[in-house]
């Protein structure tokens, strides 16, 4: 995991160095990823710094997500079951959203990744789809992330909606 406020400074201008602790505590969750913890605070954080760094030039999220280790023995169920990355989807978004509040100017957001794919370092161990895929016959099927996310994007059209309704803007859907 990259943080940012934490350790850029001025000697650094503008790298983020990988760290695992701060003085000794775990700067956060650990995933089944090495080096790859789950630090919320971190998404604002770096798109608060870009925000600063570069005058608030708009930002696309490219790529945010949770690996999911799948070892021989983890399970189809236990694999559709990732309440881990419904978790971290919420914690990151809710982060995003505050940085946004505040005034960043981020036009988009991707979660890595739609489907399990092959990841160059860790080949198929590590999952970071929506959906599950089974290598042997390509069948996806949807996560619980998939659902939740479906929803969470879902309610965020309608909030949109509402507020632009409440504003007076014109509405083309």
């Amino acid at each position: 995991m990259f943080t940012t406020c934490d350790v850029v400074g001025p000697l650094l201008a503008g790298f983020a160095a990988p760290v695992r602790d701060k003085k000794g505590v775990p700067i956060g969750k650990p995933t089944a990823k090495p080096n790859f913890y789950v630090v919320p605070r971190g998404m604002k954080n770096i798109v608060m710094y870009m925000k600063r760094r570069y005058n608030n030039m708009p930002m696309i999220i490219t790529e945010n997500g949770y690996p999911q280790g799948s070892y021989h023995n983890t399970t189809l169920k236990e694999l559709l079951n990732d309440k881990e990355r419904v978790e971290y989807l919420q914690s990151y978004l809710s982060s995003l959203h505050e940085a946004m509040r505040q005034g960043a100017d981020v036009r988009g957001y991707f979660i890595w990744s739609l489907i399990d794919n092959f990841e160059w370092l860790y080949g198929y161990s590590m999952r970071f789809g929506l959906y599950h895929v089974d290598y042997e016959t390509q069948v996806r099927t949807p996560k619980l992330s998939a659902d939740w996310y479906r929803k969470f994007i879902g309610d965020a059209k309608l909030l949109i909606k509402k507020d632009m309704e409440e504003d007076g803007e014109i509405i083309v859907m």
